[in-house]
């Protein structure tokens, strides 16, 4: 296992952790941008530009792209956050060259007018179909609530009002500036010859135009609040928390793993025990979200309507005991082995350990093998944990409510 690096002259930065005993590579392109980078004019702009960079370039049609992942035998997609756009693909060794001439082409696309004007009735269809998933439309307007007027409170997909009124060059300006290789990490894992990466990629890419592509990093200051959203054709109280948490760049990150693992890990954890096997709940998850310079815990229940009270009441004595006492030595033990358990099993791959290395370089510029960061979150001690929930003040999160109830109750 190898990590190597480089940098073209326009800024463009290339990275690779190389296992030539891997049996395939994956590469990708993460762009350091995301809802939380738009303006209201452009709200959902970096994912409904995400779906354009599949609808063809000057030298590839969208029927064209998608046929050439495909006869690579290609596992490839992309995804859109508050932050990040990231493009891959995991091919044969083999098919390298392909693969990377492909990624490189698809990342300036022709955001032709037509398939614009198409695209946009796609992602109109998206939104409405995740306004009818209770989930998507509770974790979106908690986001807003608990981060106010910070930009990380940016809905991804935008509104059906952004996105209608956007125009074709209003992305064209978008991306010119947020695409810029100052803005973008190309990276590999597995089986691949770097050097030709890098030497295809300073042919492809050496000509992008550099910019500069600043973030607003100004720290939020969420304030506890409790609020409800009433739908009454739905059946279940849906149930978000959500509190201040560690950052992408911070070391108590580890710490903040397990504190979600022993509260809300979907079985085996206090509120699943508390909840889901009382039959008070039919789910109960807490979920850790690092970001740049933020970070926050999500806790996601669903509910009989009438048991909101009480499950409301159960949430705050666990949350309350376990800043008071933190976590046993044996729930401590079994959340890190499962945290590890999931870490490898993902990092067989090196398509499930793409996301973790780029993820590494774009917060903290460093590279950490999987198994140096495992050495450090078993190193997390209970009081490190336990420190961190009265940090966090967990007993004060933002509270959401989504469901038939008109008001919360006291």
């Amino acid at each position: 296992m190898q990590f190597r690096e480089a940098q073209l002259d326009n800024g463009l930065k290339i990275i690779a952790e190389v296992n030539p005993s891997a049996a395939t590579l994956a590469a990708g392109f993460f762009v350091r941008t995301g809802s939380r980078d738009e303006t209201p004019n452009v709200a959902g702009v970096s994912h409904f530009l995400e779906h354009m960079v599949f609808k063809g370039t000057a030298r590839r049609s969208a029927a064209a792209v998608n046929l050439a992942f495909d006869e690579m035998g290609a596992n490839y997609n992309a995804f859109t956050s508050e932050e990040n756009t990231v493009y891959f693909a995991s091919v044969l060794p083999e098919f390298q060259t392909d693969c990377m001439d492909l990624l490189c082409d698809i990342l300036r696309p022709s955001l032709r007018q037509e398939d614009f004007d198409i695209e946009k009735g796609v992602i109109l269809e998206e939104i409405a179909m995740y306004e009818d998933h209770p989930h998507f439309r509770l974790y979106d307007n908690l986001m807003r609530r608990h981060f106010d007027s910070h930009p990380l409170g940016n809905v991804i997909l935008g509104s059906a009002e952004s996105i209608s009124n956007m125009a074709r060059d209003d992305m064209q300006a978008y991306f010119d500036r947020r695409y810029s290789p100052t803005n973008v990490t190309l990276v590999g894992v597995g089986n691949l010859d770097f050097d030709a990466m890098v030497d295809q990629a300073r042919r492809t890419c050496a000509s992008w135009q550099r910019l500069e592509a600043s973030r607003v990093a100004e720290p939020s200051r969420p304030v506890g609040s409790r609020g409800v959203i009433t739908d009454a054709k739905l059946t279940r109280q849906n149930i978000g928390l959500m509190c201040q948490a560690p950052s992408g760049q911070d070391e108590r990150r580890f710490a903040a793993q397990i504190l979600a693992n022993v509260l809300g890990d979907a079985t085996g954890s206090r509120l699943y025990y508390a909840l889901v096997e009382s039959a008070l709940a039919d789910d109960a998850q807490m979920t850790y979200s690092p970001m740049d310079g933020e970070g926050a815990l999500m806790t996601s229940v669903s509910t009989d309507p009438e048991k909101v009270a009480q499950v409301l009441g159960v949430i705050d004595e666990v949350f309350r005991k376990f800043i008071d006492e933190g976590p046993g030595e044996a729930e401590l033990q079994a959340a890190k082995n499962k945290i590890a358990s999931q870490a490898t099993l993902s990092g067989e791959l090196p398509m499930g350990r793409l996301t973790s290395v780029g993820f590494d370089w774009v917060y903290r510029s460093e590279s950490v093998p999987l198994a140096r960061q495992i050495d450090v979150m078993f190193a997390v001690s209970a009081d490190d944990v336990l420190t961190l929930a009265q940090q966090c003040n967990l007993p004060n999160a933002t509270l959401l409510t989504l469901g038939p109830l008109e008001n919360l109750p006291a």
